[in-house]
Order: structure tokens, then C-alpha cells, then sequence
């Protein structure tokens, strides 16, 4: 069966985080800056210290004929759990889906 890997970005603001939230997720603030974001099967949160929104980046491995929305819905549910495990909830989730197969690669001759 063949698989295809997407690339999805899933956007999201904080729920309402009360002081003992807000103090953990700035005490590890430095770890989910844009610069440690990678895209893995994992995923990664990223967020500023306005600890306003943040940014979920993963690679969804899916069988060709798995549904996008089904596989963003997945994406969702990955960013939903990460950003748990850090001590907060999530609202307001969208996202964009990318499939790998589709990014062309230019090359520049040396």
C-alpha cells in the first residue's frame, strides 16, 4: 500500500492560562523559540513569550488513501496533546497541509 508524508503547520492560541501555567510555559520558554522548531513525526510547539498563540510542526506518514482532512484532523489532535503535556489547553486551531510529493526542488548549477 502505498504512503504518502505531509508537512503540516497547525496554528492555535492558548486557552486562558491562570499564573501557575503562564510561570511554567515562560520557564521553558527558550526551548519552544522558532529556531528549535523541526518538522517530525513527533512534532514540535513553538511559541513566543506574549504566550498568546503557537505554532505545531509535524510529518504525518498516511496511506494514500487517507483523507486530508482525516490526516490534519490526526495533525490537530498531536498539537492538542503537546501542548497539554506542556500545561495548557488550546483553542481556535487551523491548519495547513502540505503534501511532500507535490514540493519541487530547484536546484541551481554550479
Amino acid at each position: 500500500m502505498p504512503r504518502k508524508s505531509y508537512q503540516i503547520i497547525v496554528y492555535g492560541k492558548f486557552a486562558p492560562l491562570d499564573d501557575d501555567q503562564r510561570a511554567k510555559l515562560l520557564a521553558v520558554a527558550d526551548k519552544h523559540d522558532l529556531f528549535q522548531s523541526k518538522f517530525t513525526e513527533e512534532g514540535t510547539v513553538t511559541y513566543e513569550r506574549t504566550l498568546l498563540t503557537f505554532t505545531f510542526r509535524c510529518v504525518v506518514k498516511a496511506d494514500a488513501e487517507d483523507k486530508i482532512d482525516e490526516v490534519v484532523a490526526g495533525a490537530e489532535e498531536l498539537a492538542t496533546a503537546a501542548v497539554r503535556d506542556l500545561g495548557a489547553d488550546v483553542r481556535d486551531l487551523r491548519s495547513v497541509c502540505t503534501d511532500l510529493e507535490t514540493i519541487k526542488i530547484k536546484r541551481r548549477g554550479r
